[in-house]
């Protein structure tokens, strides 16, 4: 695997490249905040740490991120798709919802003095959280179930209490949209003042990459799983 990140690459430049690098950063105790423009080598040699070892997992996180997932999921069946949402979607929101919390929260609290809109932030990002954290519950031990029993026996019955459930998911899906379109309207477009620091601009490239998975998620059920569902091709009784 050709790496992307060098031993020389800083702290700070890894972490604005590969936001998610930060909770790798964490479990070693890297100061990537204020000791952003020191080298990966530099920092990890210092402390100790094995610097090959922790430039291929940051390598293969950073690969694993970039993964596409080549797919026309118009062609596939309800089960594929609905593990692909669980695993790639639903998964990512149920690591990221909960890591991503306690920065917004650190950013307020230093820097909500300065930056007010910063209050409003970590208000939608709270709201947002509750909603998706309820939505992927509700997909899993509701929906899901009723669309892989519809699958399996493509009823009249079964169709009525999807659709009835789609039509809740589907204004669960507006909501959510209208949180993280508002978090980017009052950040400007998440663009951190010039003065921010690592954790501030940490957060900002973190919102935007929930906002992009997200649009994705919900891309695949509103436009390709629940069209399917709620023009069934087969003959109501």
């Amino acid at each position: 695997m050709e790496k992307v990140f060098t031993a020389q690459s800083t702290v700070g430049e890894i972490v604005a490249v590969f936001p998610k690098s930060s909770d790798l950063f964490k479990t070693y105790k890297i100061d990537f905040c204020c000791g952003g423009n020191r080298a990966l080598q530099e920092v990890l040699t210092e402390r100790n740490l094995p610097v090959e070892d922790i430039l291929q997992q940051l390598n293969t996180m950073y690969q694993q991120s970039l993964e596409k997932v080549e797919k026309n999921w118009l062609q596939a069946s309800y089960t594929e798709l609905i593990d692909h949402i669980i695993q790639r979607h639903h998964r990512y929101l149920a690591e990221e919802l909960p890591q991503l919390s306690p920065y917004v929260t650190k950013v307020l609290r230093v820097h909500g003095a300065e930056h007010p809109h910063l209050v409003k932030v970590h208000k939608l990002f709270n709201e947002l959280k509750t909603e998706l954290e309820q939505h992927m519950m509700k997909e899993e031990t509701k929906a899901f179930p009723l669309i892989l029993q519809f699958e399996q026996h493509p009823t009249s019955e079964n169709e009525k209490a999807m659709k009835q459930v789609i039509q809740e998911l589907v204004s669960e899906h507006d909501a959510a949209g209208d949180i993280i379109k508002e978090i980017r309207e009052i950040t400007n477009d998440f663009t951190p003042p010039a003065d921010a620091c690592g954790t501030y601009r940490l957060v900002y490239n973190r919102l935007e990459a929930l906002e992009s998975d997200l649009f994705e998620h919900i891309h695949l059920e509103n436009n390709i799983l629940f069209p399917r569902i709620l023009e069934p091709e087969f003959d109501s009784d």
